[in-house]
């Protein structure tokens, strides 16, 4: 049973937050070509659970405000991150550092923008209703945004961790024989919870650091996030459920791809957020003003990058032994930024952002595929009880390892970077340089207060 018990005393007036929660229907209304898998060939054959985008709006005493975006997507391109932040901060004035662009890696949502074109040939009409479809996405998220702004009223947020167990560190999974020891997961479940100030639930934004692969079919779907976030909102009448995608970058549900495993996966982690706002673990902790919000933008570099003949002699060994499509386009790609006189990148810019709640909680956002160390870092370092760090926001640029799985590469940490277009691995040094800038800010926002 959902309890109205907000877990602790009101807040002072001074640090009484405003909350609002906007949401859009994001389904694709024809048949598009799907992203997550280039094993796919052809085009979506109907729909078994709508796509949406939501978002919410949070804004202390002072009028500062955060604005969390989520979406039943795979992610954002560069493109496509730059072009909402413009459009969000044009029409509603708010700033990149105030926003979180997120989504949950949604593997059976549509192909969008240019995000991982490598992965597939598209044909004209494929193309053309995959640009109808990202404009359709980017309005209707704005558009989202901006109720949620609209929707803003006096509210008590707390915020909790429960657990669910059903995520497994695939490098582990997949039988790489250096692997094949215990690997590192997180399990457990951040909530945070909007109530009116009688107590009513409005709305919830929950995460879960693991891929959300558990379905794979023709048919659009929302996945295990999606599930969850429907039994929710079945079991909360008149709430809102919002999912935000943690560090799983090398964390896949298994087992995964049998029938129903979707629905079970995301009933067990609704029962998750459930046990969070029903008090099992203690009462939720008050969320309270100031607001602070701060980001940056850190380059990250790369190994050397290849020369042309070690990537003519990749693609004459790929193409003798029959290696994928995506592998052959990858190494194909680069050959095309030499021959066009284009240096291969070195470097890449990492879109931080990090808020900090008066009352001490952290929500960390990082981009890309940020692995479990991430996470299991940072709230080591900040406090295991007030930190969320979550995965998949802002641009999907990359599988982004730790120290640790670089060192040990496999496709996290070392091949999985080509298919984003990169031409190889990051430098040794990812994880420090990720890790100082979110030192940084947080030390920056606490300083603020």
């Amino acid at each position: 049973m959902i309890v109205g018990a907000t877990g602790g005393a009101a807040a002072p007036l001074h640090g009484r937050l405003h909350a609002g929660i906007g949401a859009a229907d994001i389904t694709p209304v024809e048949p598009v070509r799907m992203a997550g898998w280039s094993s796919r060939d052809r085009p979506s054959e109907g729909v078994s659970h709508p796509l949406f985008a939501k978002a919410l709006a949070v804004r202390d005493a002072a009028g500062h405000t955060g604005v969390w975006v989520t979406a039943d997507i795979l992610g954002y391109s560069r493109s496509m991150a730059e072009t909402l932040e413009r459009r969000i901060r044009d029409r509603y004035g708010v700033q990149p550092a105030q926003l979180i662009l997120g989504s949950s890696h949604n593997h059976s949502g549509p192909v969008a923008g240019d995000l991982l074109h490598l992965y597939f040939d598209l044909t004209p009409a494929e193309r053309e209703a995959a640009a109808r479809y990202t404009e359709r996405l980017l309005d209707r998220i704005v558009a989202a945004v901006g109720a949620a702004l609209a929707d803003a009223a006096p509210a008590e947020v707390t915020m909790g961790f429960g657990l669910a167990g059903f995520g497994v560190n695939r490098r582990r999974a997949r039988g790489v024989e250096s692997l094949r020891r215990p690997q590192v997961v997180d399990h457990d479940v951040p909530v945070l919870a909007v109530r009116r100030p009688n107590g009513a639930l409005r709305g919830v934004l929950f995460g879960y650091a693991c891929h959300t692969t558990a379905v794979y079919d023709y048919r659009i779907n929302a996945d295990y996030a999606g599930y969850a976030q429907s039994d929710l909102e079945r079991v909360c009448p008149g709430a809102t459920a919002m999912f935000a995608a943690g560090c799983g970058g090398d964390v896949n549900p298994l087992p995964r791809w049998r029938e129903g495993l979707g629905e079970r996966c995301g009933r067990l982690l609704s029962a998750a957020v459930q046990d969070v706002l029903d008090g099992r673990y203690g009462p939720m902790t008050p969320v309270t003003g100031p607001l602070a919000t701060g980001a940056d933008d850190p380059l990250l570099s790369l190994q050397d990058p290849p020369g042309r003949a070690a990537l003519q002699e990749a693609l004459r060994r790929a193409a003798q032994d029959g290696g994928d499509r995506v592998q052959r386009r990858a190494i194909e790609h680069q050959l095309a930024r030499l021959e066009s006189g284009r240096l291969l990148h070195d470097h890449c810019a990492y879109p931080i952002r990090v808020w900090r709640f008066g009352s001490g909680q952290l929500l960390i956002a990082l981009a890309g595929e940020p692995v479990v160390d991430y996470s299991l870092r940072f709230r080591a370092a900040y406090g295991w009880d007030r930190t969320w760090v979550a995965g998949y926001n802002h641009v999907l640029l990359a599988y982004i390892p730790s120290r640790r799985v670089l060192a040990e590469g496999d496709y996290e940490g070392a091949t999985g970077m080509l298919e984003y277009g990169l031409p190889g691995p990051f430098a040794g040094w990812v994880e420090s340089t990720i890790a100082r800038s979110v030192d940084r800010l947080v030390a920056r926002l606490s300083s603020a207060r």
